[in-house]
C-alpha cells in the first residue's frame, strides 16, 4: 500500500462506525469506551492493517511532554486584563522547572474548539489548563469526557468534580465591603463581573453578605452587571449614577472596571474618595497608578498559575491522583480610593 492510501485515524473510525476520539480513547486503552465500540475499532485497525502515526504511537509508548493552556475569551481581553498575564508566568515559572512545554490557546469560536478537539483526540498534549470558566462552558465537560488530565483555574459552580484553584472571591468582597461600611459609607453599590462564571457571582455574594450582616440594604437597584473590562466599567457607573445620584461607594468586581468607574465618576464631576469611595478586585498594576491610587483585594494570581500547573504535572504522572480543589486567601490593600493612605 502506498503512503498516500496508508488508513488514517479518520479511516478506521468510519470503517468502524465510531468518532476519531472513540479510536483515539481504544488506542490510547482509556477505559471511557464500550465493549462493542472497543471491539469494532479493533476489528477496523486489523482490517484495515493500521498503524498509528508518530502521535498516537505517543499514546502508548511515551508522553508528549506538552500542555495547553486554554483561554476562551478575545486577544483584547487577554491583552488588556492584567490576571491572564499573571496566571501565563505562574504556569510558566512551573513548567520551567520541568522538560514539559506550554501551548497557549483561544477558544474564541467552533473553529477554535474543533482544533482543540482534535488535539485532545489525538493527544498532541498531555493535560489541559483551563483559565476564565464560564458556567455553560463545554469545554471542561468534554475534556473530563476524553479522559485527559484538565485542571481549572476557577471552576463552574460550587460543585466542580474537576481539580480546580481560586482565591477566596467571597470573603475578599466581603472585606472590601466592610472596609466601606468602616469608613463612614452607608449607600455601597456593586458593579459585577458577568454572571456566568462563578467568580463574578462569589463577589457579588460577598457584596450582599457584608451589607446583610450590617443590616443595610443589598436590593437589585444597588447592583449593575459588567463584564471585566474598563468600557463596562465606566457604564455601569453611568448607570449606577443615573439611579443612585447620593451613593457614596462602589465595589467594583475587578481593577480594570473599577478604573473605568474612576473615570467615569471624574467626568461626572464626583470626588474620590469624598463623594464617592472606590475598591476594586486583583491590586493589580492598574491599581497602584491609578488616580487616585486604587484600593483594592490582593489575590495570588501567579500562585494560582503555578499550583494549577503543579496539580495537572501530578496528575499527569499519576492518573489515579485524587482531583483537588485549592482555595488561596485575599488580603485588603487600602490606597486613596477608599479615603485611606496611599500604600505605595
Amino acid at each position: 500500500m502506498g503512503e498516500r492510501q496508508r488508513p488514517t485515524i479518520k479511516t478506521v473510525a468510519a470503517r468502524a462506525g465510531v468518532g476519531r476520539t472513540t479510536v483515539s480513547r481504544v488506542i490510547n486503552g482509556s477505559e471511557l469506551v464500550s465493549d462493542k465500540a472497543k471491539a469494532a475499532v479493533l476489528a477496523a485497525i486489523a482490517e484495515l492493517n493500521y498503524v498509528p502515526n508518530s502521535v498516537a504511537r505517543g499514546l502508548v509508548t511515551s508522553k508528549t511532554n506538552s500542555v495547553a493552556l486554554v483561554i476562551p475569551e478575545s486577544e483584547s481581553r487577554l491583552g488588556s486584563e492584567p490576571y491572564f498575564s499573571a496566571v501565563i508566568r505562574g504556569v510558566s515559572t512551573v513548567l520551567a522547572e520541568t522538560r514539559t512545554q506550554l501551548q497557549l490557546m483561544l477558544v474564541r469560536d467552533q473553529g477554535e474548539r474543533d482544533q482543540l478537539t482534535a488535539s485532545v483526540a489525538e493527544r498532541r498534549v498531555d493535560g489541559v489548563l483551563l483559565v476564565s470558566v464560564h458556567e455553560h462552558d463545554p469545554l471542561p465537560g468534554m475534556l473530563e469526557e476524553m479522559g485527559l488530565p484538565t485542571v481549572l483555574a476557577g471552576r463552574r459552580g460550587r460543585q466542580e468534580p474537576l481539580s480546580h484553584v481560586h482565591s477566596d472571591n467571597e470573603g475578599g468582597a466581603a472585606a472590601a465591603v466592610r472596609h466601606l461600611l468602616d469608613q463612614g459609607r452607608t449607600k455601597v453599590a456593586t458593579i459585577t463581573g458577568p454572571l456566568d462564571m462563578d467568580v463574578a457571582r462569589s463577589r457579588l455574594q460577598g457584596w450582599r453578605e457584608a451589607l446583610e450582616r450590617a443590616g443595610l440594604p443589598a436590593g437589585p437597584e444597588l447592583v449593575v452587571r459588567g463584564d471585566f473590562t474598563e468600557d463596562g466599567g465606566r457604564a455601569a457607573m453611568r448607570s449606577l449614577l443615573e439611579q443612585l445620584p447620593d451613593l457614596d461607594a462602589v465595589f467594583a468586581a475587578s481593577d480594570v472596571m473599577a478604573v473605568g468607574a474612576l473615570l467615569e465618576l471624574r467626568r461626572s464631576g464626583r470626588r474620590v474618595p469624598g463623594d464617592v469611595a472606590v475598591v476594586g478586585f486583583d491590586d493589580s498594576i492598574l491599581a497602584r497608578h491609578s488616580n487616585p491610587p486604587l484600593t483594592s483585594v490582593s489575590q495570588p494570581v501567579e500562585k494560582i498559575g503555578s499550583t494549577i500547573a503543579r496539580l495537572l504535572l501530578e496528575e499527569i504522572d499519576d492518573p489515579r491522583t485524587p482531583r483537588r480543589h485549592v482555595v488561596l486567601p485575599t488580603r485588603l490593600v487600602v490606597r486613596e480610593s477608599s479615603g485611606g493612605p496611599s500604600a505605595d
